[in-house]
């Protein structure tokens, strides 16, 4: 069977679609600082469809920057028997478009077709929604089943239990590795490769993470071997010369397993040759001795989920969290040569501006004492199929359920705080690194080229992040 994996790009005014391998979907307004990330769970898919003798086409018109019309041209070249495409919340209306316009069997994938599944179904000619995170064994088995092989599994709940070492080591030339491998802020040196050693987050219980209540719910964590993990990041350095890996599992495997990885990367020497960056949290069983452990294997950047420095929303929103926890583990992770960055939330419906102006406060200290090098703050979106979601429902806090509006142009919860102050806090985090003591820091941390572009690209996102939250 012919089979086209796509990301149609979407010629919007608004910018550039932040949409693969993103749990919040964001317009990039700044063409020079826009990036695609590499989609790990669909390339997975790819590589699992050709392994079992199909014919595959990668087709990320986003990433490739095709005009529609090149795109178009492009899929008509390959006359797929089936397609499959991703969508999320703010533009799957316009993918109900693009499907009336393709005269193909289409597949649609996503966290928000798996909130629901139905909605699409009703408004566009879609002939099949597969629900789950596991795009790569739902898509095979829908594939075996229209060629006969077997039954439907996936017809209702979808199944995730599948073994994750199963799968074979994703074919980066097939899904266009380099198209991602150059420009991301995630990347200190490049070129970069994601991998996800998990699906999806051993908590997985945050009120507002679409991911872990449409895709990878809880209880269906799941995590591959280490030796398969490690053989995969040798694969990439001995076949691709990556320099740095960041793997995007909703937060990586702690306790015995990443103190193994860890011991593997020193003892296959990759900690010499590769930085490893992942997604963290602060509520962990890691320990000081781990932390230095992690920085000699050679972890770099560490992505926390910090959401609010206020510790009734951290217990609002179930993130399991005391807000005195997070300097110690930061401190632990700087002490052991690492890079922290925590992401913030700006809009939820209980925090008033006294709440705001702490949560500000507090990032400040962070880039100030050095705990932090950079952060990423965003509007609070709450996304169909979330506890968040119902309980605005429940609350009357929803401004609209037009989905379009949910892609951080606007505050979609009420807040009593008026869009624009929002947009104002979140411009001034994005300007609380700003302090005597971290730009000396940042100047005499300069070792190279390496470090100039790096440096530079953070700016360049830094200034993307001021116009995408202005007002007007």
């Amino acid at each position: 069977m012919k089979i086209a994996i796509i990301y149609p790009p979407l010629e919007d005014e608004k910018g550039t679609p932040l949409l693969s391998q993103n749990r919040q979907f964001q317009w990039f307004s700044n063409s020079l600082a826009s990036y695609a990330i590499y989609p790990v769970v669909m390339a997975s898919t790819a590589t699992l469809l050709r392994t079992k003798g199909h014919q595959v086409a990668w087709l990320d018109g986003i990433a490739k920057k095709w005009s529609f019309n090149k795109f178009l041209k492009k899929l008509k070249e390959f006359q797929p028997d089936l397609v499959v495409m991703e969508t999320k919340a703010p533009v799957v209306k316009k993918h109900w478009q693009i499907i009336k316009q393709l005269k193909f069997k289409i597949v649609l994938v996503g966290d928000h077709v798996s909130a629901l599944p139905a909605e699409s179904l009703q408004n566009s000619p879609v002939d099949f929604v597969l629900t789950g995170g596991d795009y790569d064994f739902a898509l095979l088995n829908l594939v075996n089943y229209l060629e006969g092989k077997e039954e439907l599994a996936n017809a209702g709940k979808p199944i995730l239990k599948h073994n994750l070492d199963d799968l074979p080591l994703i074919d980066r030339d097939l899904t266009c590795w380099r198209d991602y491998a150059y420009k991301n802020s995630n990347f200190y040196r490049a070129p970069g490769a994601y991998t996800m050693f998990a699906r999806d987050c051993w908590w997985g219980k945050c009120s507002f993470c679409s991911w872990a209540h449409n895709l990878y719910p809880a209880k269906t964590f799941r995590v591959v071997s280490v030796e398969k993990a490690l053989d995969e990041v040798g694969y990439l350095i001995n076949n691709y010369h990556i320099k740095e890996i960041m793997d995007d599992s909703g937060t990586f495997p702690t306790g015995d397993w990443l103190r193994n990885f860890c011991r593997g990367m020193i003892r296959r020497g990759y900690n010499k040759k590769i930085k490893f960056n992942c997604n963290m949290r602060f509520n962990t069983d890691l320990t000081k001795k781990d932390y230095q452990l992690m920085g000699r294997a050679g972890f770099r950047f560490l992505l926390y989920g910090l959401e609010s420095a206020n510790q009734k929303t951290l217990d609002k929103i179930n993130k399991n969290l005391k807000i005195n926890q997070v300097e110690k583990v930061l401190q632990w992770a700087t002490e052991a040569k690492m890079m922290p960055h925590v992401t913030i939330m700006v809009g939820w419906p209980w925090e008033s501006e006294k709440d705001i102006r702490t949560t500000l406060k507090f990032v400040k200290n962070l880039f100030k004492k050095g705990l932090i090098f950079t952060m990423q703050a965003t509007l609070t979106i709450p996304y169909p199929g979330t506890p968040l979601f119902k309980q605005a429902q429940q609350n009357n806090w929803l401004k609209t359920i037009d989905w379009e509006k949910y892609d951080m142009r606007q505050a979609i919860l009420k807040t009593g705080i008026p869009d624009r102050k929002l947009k104002n806090y979140i411009q001034s985090l994005y300007s609380s690194f700003v302090s005597p003591e971290f730009i000396w820091r940042t100047i005499k941390s300069i070792r190279g080229w390496d470090n100039i572009k790096y440096i530079g690209f953070q700016g360049l996102k830094f200034i993307s992040k001021k116009l995408d939250f202005k007002n007007g």
